[in-house]
């Protein structure tokens, strides 16, 4: 693996460890852009939390702030830091996948 490939992965896989930080993203991706003030009124985290998990959201790459009227962020879900992290995956599944078959195949049938 590429060390930027592993190095987006890892910033990913460290963002969904947390379930409030997941929390976010589904509602991001359910209901589309929007502000850490609604993302409070509808989740049982505090505004200070989420600004919080955003900013480890965002410096993973997961979402991006965009200014909008009387100062207000609204958050956008990003899905290329998630695709490099499936990719990621799918390879080291592949990996496991020749490991098993030549065990299968030394260990015959």
């Amino acid at each position: 693996m590429q060390p930027d490939v592993e190095a987006i992965a890892e910033q990913v896989f460290i963002a969904l460890a947390d379930p409030s930080r997941r929390a976010i993203l589904a509602a991001l991706a359910a209901d589309g852009p929007t502000t850490a003030t609604d993302l409070a009124d509808k989740l049982p985290i505090s505004r200070q939390a989420i600004a919080k998990h955003l900013a480890l959201l965002a410096e993973a790459g997961l979402v991006t702030a965009e200014p909008g009227e009387r100062r207000r962020i609204r958050y956008h879900l990003q899905s290329g830091p998630m695709q490099v992290a499936q990719q990621f995956l799918a390879a080291m599944a592949r990996d496991w996948d020749d490991r098993l078959a030549a065990l299968k195949d030394l260990l015959g049938p």
